[in-house]
């Protein structure tokens, strides 16, 4: 559970923000609580620069991020460690005091999963949608140009918004595409296609 001294600074506000995409599990939890409250007390540039600051340090010292994920370090150990980090990095006082709630809920390795999710919300609140292709192949310039043109043009990512478009690679889908855009998922791959028919030689068997 979050801390109630992080939602109790929520109270202080007028009224708390809805974030601007549905998030889900632990991680989408706590980047939906640092979304309202940043919203509500600081600056969404600032907040999320303050958790780049933290997941750099984090991936460049592999021993300190496996430190704060051991399960037995105390909570006055965990505490003392995120006070330091946050005085090195010059944290904003939201990022600061919710890497607190972090320590004090032992939830300290869900950072990097968190500041994943927190992304997410930082490009929707930027008008920004990612839209991620996964091929079995690495796509050219100009399918990866036609994709971008044809989903930004969709009701995947409506009118206003800006679309940022990865592609990834994996080798088991055998060809053709799976795009995933927010929380839809379109796979015409032929691996999905065989898994289909598959399926259906075996209810028909």
């Amino acid at each position: 559970m979050l801390s109630r001294t992080f939602f109790r600074s929520l109270a202080t506000s007028v009224k708390s923000t809805k974030p601007p995409v549905q998030l889900f599990g632990i991680d989408g939890t706590y980047a939906n609580a640092l979304y309202s409250a940043t919203i509500q007390q600081s600056d969404m540039n600032q907040t999320f620069n303050g958790l780049k600051k933290i997941q750099d340090l984090l991936s460049n010292d592999t021993a300190l991020y496996k430190s704060l994920s051991n399960p037995g370090l105390t909570k006055d150990d965990r505490l003392a460690i995120t006070s330091s980090i946050s005085k090195s990095l010059n944290l904003d006082k939201t990022t600061a005091n919710f890497l607190t709630t972090l320590a004090e809920n032992n939830r300290l390795d869900k950072f990097p999963g968190i500041f994943n999710k927190f992304g997410l919300l930082n490009d929707a609140f930027n008008g920004v949608v990612e839209a991620k292709v996964t091929s079995a192949k690495p796509l050219d310039s100009k399918i990866l140009k036609r994709l971008q043109n044809s989903i930004g043009k969709s009701s995947f990512v409506g009118e206003g918004k800006t679309l940022k478009l990865t592609n990834s690679v994996n080798p088991e889908l055998l060809g053709g595409l799976v795009v995933e855009v927010g929380d839809r998922t379109l796979d015409v791959s032929i691996a999905n296609k065989v898994s289909k028919l598959n399926k259906t030689l075996k209810e028909n068997l």
